[in-house]
């Protein structure tokens, strides 16, 4: 079993166990989290939805990302993935909800950089943003380390 492969069956266990559900709202991973959470045998009863929300129209529209947020700070930014968790906790009335946004590469910029993924985590706690500087690993290993992250993020909620 793969690291992501045990994160998703310990997710699925603590969720199961504590009645509790979990979406994800995904743009640079497109449907990663969502796609390791539902093959784990068992995951429809905490997942019934994700969102993959590519462009800022699908941000805005699926999840309520305000445009103004998008204009002043940039999809890759902890003030849109903190919208989007909490756009996607409250439409897919999840108890837990993570997002993810940021740059796979090839690219970048010298403001936002290859490697760089915004993260939230909206629970009936609030909602915790985070971003990592992964680097330059490529787009595959990019998105591998931020769906992983994803999971680790929720599986740590579910552990408090």
């Amino acid at each position: 079993m793969t690291g992501h492969e045990e994160a998703a069956e310990a997710i699925r266990r603590a969720a199961t166990d504590r009645g509790l559900t979990v979406t994800a709202a995904e743009s640079c991973t497109g449907g990663m989290v969502a796609a390791a959470l539902t093959d784990v045998a068992g995951s429809s009863a905490i997942f019934e939805r994700g969102y993959v929300t590519y462009s800022n129209a699908a941000k805005s529209e699926m999840l309520g990302v305000s445009p103004d947020t998008l204009a002043a700070h940039g999809a890759v930014s902890e003030p849109v993935v903190r919208e989007m968790a909490q756009g996607a906790r409250d439409l897919a009335r999840a108890d837990i909800a993570v997002a993810i946004s940021g740059i796979a590469g090839p690219g970048g910029s010298d403001t936002k950089p290859e490697g760089r993924v915004c993260f939230a985590l909206a629970t009936d706690r609030g909602t915790d943003v985070e971003t990592v500087e992964f680097g330059a690993l490529g787009r595959a290993a990019v998105r591998a380390a931020a769906r992983d992250r994803a999971l680790a993020l929720i599986r740590a909620a579910l552990e408090t």
